[in-house]
């Protein structure tokens, strides 16, 4: 097998924490967003200073990170970005997200290091506006997500440009995020401006416009329905062709998800990658993969629109909710290998006797039965019930730093059913014997 390109795995970053665990579990770039002018306003963000610290982190480690600047801004958003942008350039930031032309075009005018790529919202669906982009000065598009991988190997191959894909995480119910129904039903929250209500996920009824006032509700069962209401992008089992197609990043959705979140999906999306630049055709979705993508909090998930257009299977009509199999309970901040036991941070209740596991940066899960716990001072102690509490837990396998401990919330059967059939298991080439 010929030797595969190297493709950038890029993972969210909603805050400091969630980019350090990124990082640590295996992205080679990190996106993030500044107190003003990114699409996630109700996200915690980074300051000035923290946008400092982070891409010397990010650096620090070979990385790259880039800092969302996609909203569409109105004539008063526009008041500090020219300083805004040239100080991202000077801190060393490696890459700026922007949908809108005028963002794009004082970017192009002020920057003397850092790159453009063309957000999502942009929604380039084809090789011309590829094309446009690249002679305007563009280094990177990220292709709607309503492409099919397909399409995106034409726009590669035709307009001659780094292209970005979305491969996991959740969609929106308009085209790549141009979206009214915030800004109609709320009127202040505009969804291109960072202020997304998510009006798409609550509950309707029908109403029929000679007959106001009688609400006949659209139910499949007892919990109603949510027409609008996707189910999540997973394409693990289409790796092959995603690389095959020439994509150069590969990006997971979840700036606003949590740190478990974060570190679960990057560690499986970087070992099925690494997997297929070793394994070439023999590559497969492994259980254990499907698994940890059912631990952490998702909707059922979809294959969107990467092979054919996505058909009503693809809406989740039953509730708008997600759903998890696992809780993140305590941070491995170190081991002692001398009196074996590691250094847990708390993150919630756990106790002696509880059934846990560890998942590591690098290494293998690891199962425990919670046996023995003391607190700093060495005192034993059958409960940790304090926020952050720091505890001695003993367990003779030594752990790796940043270790989530995660205990199970509910059957696992219950969360594989919710994702069966959606995630491909067999060669990832979406091919009728596999499904």
């Amino acid at each position: 097998m010929s030797k595969k390109p190297k493709i950038e795995l890029l993972a969210p970053a909603g805050t400091m924490d969630k980019l350090k665990m990124a990082i640590r579990y295996g992205a080679d770039a990190v996106y993030c967003a500044g107190k003003a002018f990114g699409l996630r306003a109700s996200s915690s963000n980074f300051t000035n200073e923290e946008l400092k610290e982070a891409v010397e982190f990010v650096h620090s480690h070979g990385k790259k990170i880039h800092v969302t600047c996609n909203i569409i801004p109105h004539n008063e958003d526009l008041e500090g970005l020219e300083d805004y942008l040239r100080f991202l350039d000077e801190i060393g930031v490696d890459a700026i997200i922007v949908a809108d032309l005028g963002i794009f075009y004082l970017a192009n005018k002020i920057r003397k290091h850092m790159e453009i790529h063309i957000s999502t919202q942009a929604n380039t669906t084809n090789y011309l506006t590829a094309q446009f982009w690249k002679e305007q000065g563009a280094d990177r598009v990220v292709m709607a997500r309503e492409v099919s991988i397909k399409d995106i190997r034409e726009i590669k191959d035709k307009a001659n440009i780094d292209v970005e894909a979305f491969v996991h995480g959740a969609m929106c119910i308009s085209y790549s995020g141009r979206c009214l129904l915030s800004n109609y039903f709320t009127t202040t929250r505009d969804a291109n401006r960072g202020q997304c209500a998510q009006a798409c996920r609550w509950k309707y009824a029908l109403v029929e416009m000679t007959r106001p006032g009688e609400y006949y509700p659209i139910e499949e069962d007892d919990h109603g329905t949510y027409i609008f209401n996707s189910k999540d992008l997973c394409l693990l089992a289409h790796i092959p062709e995603l690389v095959e197609a020439g994509i150069d990043s590969l990006k997971i959705e979840g700036r606003m998800k949590s740190v478990h979140y974060a570190a679960t999906v990057t560690k499986v999306y970087r070992e099925a990658l690494d997997a297929y630049m070793v394994e070439g055709k023999n590559y497969k979705v492994r259980p254990e993969w499907v698994e940890e993508l059912a631990k952490i909090s998702h909707r059922p998930y979809t294959e969107g629109f990467s092979v054919e257009k996505p058909d009503e299977n693809a809406q989740n009509y039953g509730k708008s909710s997600n759903t998890q199999t696992h809780d993140f309970i305590g941070l491995v901040t170190g081991y002692n290998a001398e009196e074996g036991y590691a250094y847990v941070e708390q993150r919630n209740n756990f106790k002696v006797g509880d059934k846990v596991e560890f998942m590591q940066p690098t290494g293998k899960l690891v199962e425990h039965v919670i046996s023995k716990i003391t607190d700093e001072d060495g005192n034993e102690i059958t409960v940790a019930p304090h926020a952050q509490m720091k505890t001695h837990l003993y367990i003779n396998t030594p752990l790796e730093e940043f270790s989530m401990m995660r205990r199970e919330c509910k059957t696992k059967e219950e969360a594989i059913i919710a994702i069966e059939g959606t995630i491909d298991s067999g060669c990832g080439s979406g091919c009728s014997s596999c499904k």
